[in-house]
């Protein structure tokens, strides 16, 4: 089963298990995922994940678990969805995993948890110190796994991962509400947005703007299925195994900017804005554990391989939908 699994993260993963053999049943309640994402070898199942003991069986190998509110900012002004829909949504799936003797588990997690680390890159042992709900909602569920495998026997891995981009094929990025870089930017050259903000232009990186790690959502998608191997009988995930994912490289907002400029031929207007509070200078994940215990190698790490494959989507995808 993959919760969420008509979602932008959730669909990529799903058609790869798909491509990879697996019998896949997807669970979302399409509150803001889409239903021409599921792949078409993929039964849909419209549901609540808090309501998934009904959909599950013994029949079940195991669960993917990416369905979670996830705006930073509206977790701050609606925490208690957070709470309810992350946390408490966890809860009841991982009490009909149990329910159901279902003991393969991967979780969706995020770099959030870290918050604004001291230490680039970010190793997976660095402190949990999330500075908003949502981060701590993810952060909390990870404690709940830890539990479970402790307590269980459950075998689960999270992947915990920054800047998700790209597309693959007909599965990409659309949001209600729009957060991300990458398809802001391209909103320019496709005519929906006049310009991007730099918010804050005088930070300690090289040209001033914000660092982040950029990983593309299909070398995203190879890691959960390896995550998924972990967990079977004599795999790295013997209880809790928690992994960073990301291309290990920096690019700021003014290089996102650049490559989109030479995806698309457009000249990308920007314009400086304030400082977002809570914005830290440099995010870069350590993916080492993941290579090690994974064996997780991404191999689009290109920026503008990256930028491309965004933009092919947003020109072409919506218009095969």
């Amino acid at each position: 089963m993959v919760t969420g699994g008509a979602g932008y993260v959730g669909s990529v993963v799903a058609a790869h298990l798909v491509e990879a053999g697996h019998d896949v049943v997807v669970l979302d309640d399409l509150s803001t995922g889409h239903r021409d994402a599921v792949p078409e070898k993929a039964e849909f199942v419209r549901g609540r994940v808090q309501d998934a003991a009904g959909h599950l069986d013994a029949s079940f190998d195991a669960v993917l678990h990416f369905a979670a509110s996830s705006l930073v900012g509206e977790s701050v002004t609606h925490p208690g969805k957070y709470w309810h829909n992350n946390v408490g949504g966890s809860l009841a799936l991982l009490d009909a995993l149990r329910t159901h003797g279902i003991d393969r588990f991967v979780f969706s997690s995020t770099a959030a948890v870290y918050g604004a680390p001291e230490v680039s890159p970010i190793p997976e042992d660095a402190p949990s110190a999330p500075t908003n709900p949502y981060g701590a909602s993810k952060a909390a569920v990870d404690q709940l796994i830890a539990s479970y495998c402790a307590a269980y026997g459950l075998r689960a891995v999270s992947l915990r991962y920054f800047n998700v981009a790209g597309a693959y094929g007909r599965y990409g990025e659309r949001h209600t509400t729009e957060t991300h870089l990458i398809p802001l930017a391209l909103q320019v050259p496709h005519g929906t947005r006049g310009s991007v903000a730099l918010y804050g232009t005088d930070y300690p990186t090289p040209d001033g703007t914000c660092v982040r790690d950029y990983i593309h959502v299909a070398d995203l998608a190879d890691a959960h299925l390896l995550a998924l191997d972990a967990t079977a009988e004599g795999g790295a995930a013997t209880g809790h195994l928690v992994c960073n994912l990301g291309n290990g490289t920096g690019f700021s907002v003014r290089d996102v900017v650049d490559a989109v400029r030479a995806v698309t031929g457009c000249a990308v207007p920007t314009h400086e804005a304030p400082r977002r509070a809570g914005d830290p200078p440099v995010l870069v994940a350590s993916a080492d554990r993941a290579r090690e215990l994974l064996g997780w190698r991404p191999s689009r790490t290109s920026l503008e391989d990256i930028v491309a494959d965004a933009w092919s989507f947003l020109r072409e995808g919506e218009a095969g939908r």
